[in-house]
């Protein structure tokens, strides 16, 4: 009877441990060890994850990410800033009275059939992009309505003001940022970011950022993946205005990490002025001392001549560092007459190889070497997917482990969570790839383990890694800002640059 009594008791405990292991899969480990141990049944049950690819996958990458030896201490971050209205597009388009019809890409939007039309055509690519709202009233009855919506939230928006607030969430960074900035973007900005009284304005430029889920449905319509649609009717930055501040501010600040973004917003513009306003860009750049690196952040473009008087007027030698996805590559090769610019699209997630080879020929035909007045030495590239950190040879230090911590904040960012949880993201990185599609590349197959991968070709470096996507996305918007400055943040550039 003892016996059976002893045995019930321990069923009884075993099964109160399972169930506190389940209600509280957040209670310490080795407290349920513990209790387990004390009433040797064998070994604890590991917590969910532990054992898979994800949860392998993570615990490498906490392993493989250190901060580099020699660190930022000041970043001036500018020149595009706004509020960004975050909202679900298909209940704001539902809202105006629109119905979805057939998608249809617009380079620039007119009228609110423009935007039903390519809102459904990116929805049902589920691909990201963004778009000037030409018509002034038209987009202010439409910002009006969004804002006003129960389920709009406002955000810090704009390439330079995101960055600058990730690397603000660092006590020990000090970070300067111009941009307009008006009385709501100023209430939401971080109190560690220093905004000089000239960049400070009335009024808030807003941006509307309409948002979809996964499998997410309109009528027919049905979301590949989770994404979101940017508008907006916005001439302070579309001028990039604050560009001058943000130079004559460097001088004071003394940065040793120049960020610049915004030069997207320039596409409602002229293209006398574009080009004008581009050479006062590389003039303002080449103001900036010798050994203080500066990275252009790239976001959605349309405009194929602004985009390749970008890449050959000067400004990608002028800079050190590129951040940009998988849209603003391609487009950068079909509009520079790259590799692959034959493509007209990506197939699902982006292939290896071809991005590897555009990587390749931009730091080859505008990267820095011993023929060539250029600075451009880095890229990183970021998709949903995966992340590649292409870097020439003898410049950076500690990728691995920038690329690492970019892809990691992809994750946790996506989710809103302070650490990966395993239960809720999946990993839909290719098991294995070329590459190169050009060349003959090899062939790599993925290890959870051992989750950064590490090629080189003619003098250029690449480290890869997967990225552990969010299953059920809080929010998409800010993460290709985010994941840049987290990998900045754990980059270090070699004193002689």
């Amino acid at each position: 009877m003892a016996l059976w009594r002893g045995s019930a008791y321990a069923g009884f405990l075993a099964l109160a441990v399972g169930c506190v292991f389940l209600l509280e899969p957040q209670l310490p480990g080795s407290a349920l060890r513990s209790l387990w141990s004390s009433l040797q049944l064998g070994p604890a049950p590991a917590p969910p994850g532990v054992g898979s690819p994800e949860g392998r996958l993570a615990a490498a990458w906490d392993a493989l990410i250190v901060r580099p030896a020699r660190r930022w201490r000041r970043v001036a971050v500018g020149v595009n800033a706004c509020v960004d209205v975050v909202l679900s597009g298909v209940k704001l388009l539902q809202a105006l009275g629109l119905s979805p019809g057939n998608g249809k890409d617009h380079s620039e939007l007119h009228s609110r059939n423009d935007l039903e039309e390519a809102f459904v055509h990116f929805m049902g690519k589920g691909a990201a992009a963004e778009r000037f709202f030409s018509d002034k009233e038209t987009f202010h009855d439409i910002a009006q309505v969004a804002s006003e919506f129960p389920e709009a939230q406002h955000y810090v928006g704009g390439n330079a003001a995101l960055i600058g607030q990730k690397f603000a969430a660092n006590s020990d960074l000090k970070v300067l940022l111009c941009g307009p900035v008006g009385p709501k973007l100023h209430e939401l900005l971080d109190d560690n970011v220093f905004v000089p009284p000239e960049s400070l304005q009335e009024v808030d430029e807003f941006h509307l950022i309409l948002e979809y889920q996964a499998g997410e449905e309109w009528d027919q319509l049905k979301a590949p993946h989770a994404n979101r649609f940017i508008f907006s009717h916005d001439l302070s930055n579309g001028a990039m205005n604050m560009l001058e501040v943000f130079v004559s501010s460097l001088e004071e600040f003394q940065p040793d990490l120049v960020v610049l973004s915004g030069l997207h917003m320039m596409e409602g513009q002229s293209k006398e002025f574009q080009r004008k306003r581009l050479l006062e860009v590389v003039t303002s750049i080449s103001d900036i001392p010798t050994g203080v690196p500066v990275h252009l952040e790239l976001a959605s473009m349309t405009n194929k001549e602004l985009m390749s008087t970008i890449v050959h007027q000067q400004v990608f030698p002028a800079v050190t560092s590129l951040g940009l996805n998988e849209q603003e590559l391609l487009f950068l090769s079909q509009s520079a007459s790259g590799p692959h610019s034959s493509l007209s699209s990506w197939n699902g997630v982006p292939d290896v190889g071809v991005v590897s080879d555009i990587l390749f020929w931009i730091l080859k035909e505008h990267g820095k070497s011993e023929s060539r007045a250029s600075d451009l030495s880095r890229i990183h590239f970021h998709t949903l997917a995966y992340h590649i950190l292409a870097t020439v040879d003898g410049h950076w230090a500690n990728q691995l482990a920038a690329v690492a911590a970019g892809a990691r904040v992809a994750a946790t960012q996506a989710c809103a969570t302070e650490t990966i949880d395993t239960r809720r993201v999946s990993l839909k990185a290719p098991h294995e790839f070329m590459t190169s599609r050009l060349e003959a590349g090899s062939r790599v197959v993925l290890n959870p383990n051992e989750p950064v991968v590490e090629w080189h070709r003619e003098g250029v470096s690449f480290h890869f890694t997967p990225v552990l996507v969010c299953k059920d996305p809080v929010r998409t918007v800010g993460l290709g800002d985010a994941i840049s400055a987290e990998g900045l943040f754990y980059s270090e550039v070699h004193p002689h640059l």
